[in-house]
């Protein structure tokens, strides 16, 4: 067994001999390849940053070739845009040049000057050529021009004379029957102003235009102009239509209303002082008994009121003052008479007005989707009834209001008053009973 154990020693150790060799052999190889790996892996980063550098670089050249082109895509963007710009620009001018000319042939051929339109044409040639024409024809038209014609007088009548034109805004007619300024009669004819200016006409006629003149100035001679009116009361009125006749009604009779309570209120308060000062005289002399045998002549609602008193005077303090108040609560109905009325008839007024004015702007719409809008005479009625209504509810509303509060405060004074001279009866009675 010893031998055994012996043997295997001996075999173990020479076999770890060869095994460290072949360990050592190993292990030599190993480091020379990790050296060489360190080498080479030292190259390829020696050669990795070679390259990196070199494609930095690239990259850098890259990016200033892309700002560059940029820069240069941009230019070439702004150039465009401003080739587009200066195109439409020379489009946009060539429509303007041909809209001038088609404008100026139009405007000038009734004057008789030929403007030429044809594409063959320089535009710029043709403009010129129609302002060189337009000034010379201001030139004519602004000065004065006499001419042999024949214009209307106020009756419709024509007569011949002579026709002096004041550039092409204004005219003055001279002739044997009638002088003066002259308006468009329609058809390019002439007709008399009816506002006198034969004077400014002569002098004209003679080359010798005063400094101030009267002179009627038109657009055209194509369409016929009214002669100017002085509109009256009665037109305005009638502008008004039914609605303002209707308000100037009501106007009337709160007029009229307002009258008849003047009247009332000068009755019931003309006698307050007097039939005061006649009880007074008799109480203070002590003949009470007499003051309302004095005062049966007397009538209206102060002679009432006292009345009413003089014949409760001999009753307690409470008693006389409560009849002092009703009976001055049965006359306020007589001395407030129409007070009420008058100024309802204030308030409905102006709603009338604004009715009108809506009746007024619904007729004048109606005319628009009928006719249009080309001819303003044919709006002028609903306009005028929209606006005259309105007016006619505030002239009829402003005075009945101010006079009706005014009358109202009137009426109260005068129920104080009876209601002052009542107590002062009573004091006097109860002085004088003491």
């Amino acid at each position: 067994m010893k031998i055994l154990l012996l043997f295997l020693f001996l075999l173990h150790t020479l076999y770890a001999d060869e095994l460290r060799e072949a360990y050592e052999k190993e292990f030599a190889f190993l480091k020379a390849q990790k050296t060489e790996l360190q080498k080479r892996l030292l190259r390829e980063k020696r050669f990795q940053d070679r390259e990196i550098k070199k494609a930095e670089a690239k990259i850098q050249e890259l990016q200033s070739k892309v700002v560059a082109l940029s820069q240069s895509e941009k230019q070439l963007e702004e150039q465009i845009a401003k080739s587009k710009e200066a195109l439409e620009e020379k489009n946009s001018n060539s429509n303007i040049t041909a809209s001038v000319i088609i404008q100026a042939k139009s405007l000038l051929q009734e004057y008789g000057v030929d403007v030429n339109d044809s594409k063959d044409s320089d535009a710029i040639a043709v403009l010129r050529q129609a302002f060189s024409d337009t000034i010379t024809l201001y030139k004519r038209l602004s000065s004065l021009q006499k001419r042999e014609g024949k214009f209307y007088l106020l009756d419709g009548t024509q007569t011949d004379g002579t026709i002096i034109k004041v550039g092409n805004i204004a005219a003055y007619g001279v002739s044997k029957k009638a002088n003066g300024a002259l308006a468009p009669a329609g058809n390019g004819e002439y007709k008399i102003w009816n506002e006198d200016a034969s004077a400014d006409a002569l002098a004209f006629a003679q080359n010798n235009p005063r400094r101030d003149i009267k002179i009627f100035i038109y657009e055209n001679l194509d369409k016929d102009v009214e002669y100017k009116k002085v509109k009256s009361l009665e037109d305005t009125i009638k502008g008004g239509g039914t609605i303002g006749y209707i308000i100037l009604a009501l106007g009337a009779l709160g007029m009229l209303l307002l009258l008849v309570r003047v009247f009332l209120l000068v009755r019931s308060r003309s006698n307050v002082e007097e039939i005061t000062k006649v009880v007074v005289q008799k109480l203070e002399e002590n003949r009470a008994d007499e003051a309302l045998d004095a005062i049966k002549g007397f009538k209206g609602s102060a002679a009432r009121v006292i009345k009413a008193v003089l014949r409760n005077i001999d009753r307690d303090r409470d008693h006389i003052e409560d009849v002092i108040t009703e009976s001055i609560l049965n006359e306020s109905s007589h001395i407030d008479r129409f007070g009420n009325f008058v100024l309802v008839l204030a308030a409905v007024a102006p709603l009338l007005g604004l009715l009108g004015t809506v009746t007024g702007m619904i007729a004048t719409f109606d005319i628009i989707t009928e006719f249009g809008t080309g001819d303003p005479k044919l709006l002028s009625g609903g306009i005028s009834e929209a606006l005259v209504t309105t007016m006619l509810g505030l002239v009829v509303a402003i005075p009945l209001l101010l006079l009706g509060n005014l009358l109202s405060g009137w009426a109260q004074n005068i129920k104080d008053s009876m209601e002052q001279a009542a107590l002062h009866i009573v004091n006097i009675f109860e002085k004088h009973k003491a």
